[in-house]
């Protein structure tokens, strides 16, 4: 998979892009385990990816429900045994 972040909002740590091989949109953001920090992807729609860029709340609002695990149905690559916490 190749991941190509197009929006990336650093004060609030999270960003949007496109899955290069699929051509999924995702939001991302960093998650941490004991041992290493990576990134999340969920995917999103069309829609949502240009609302988000444009709207920080709504974006801030989708992130926070996946942050929290609510949206993991979402997720595009499944996390191992060892998840990560958001950061």
């Amino acid at each position: 998979m190749e991941f190509t972040d197009i929006y990336f909002n650093r004060e609030e740590r999270f960003s949007l892009g496109i899955e290069e091989t699929s051509g999924k949109f995702y939001v991302s953001f960093p998650v941490r385990n004991d041992m290493i920090e990576y990134e999340e992807y969920y995917e999103i729609d069309r829609a949502q990816f240009d609302l988000f860029q444009k709207d920080l709340n709504a974006a801030l609002g989708f992130v926070t429900r996946c942050r929290h695990r609510e949206l993991d149905e979402l997720l595009i690559q499944k996390p191992g045994s060892r998840r990560g916490m958001a950061i």
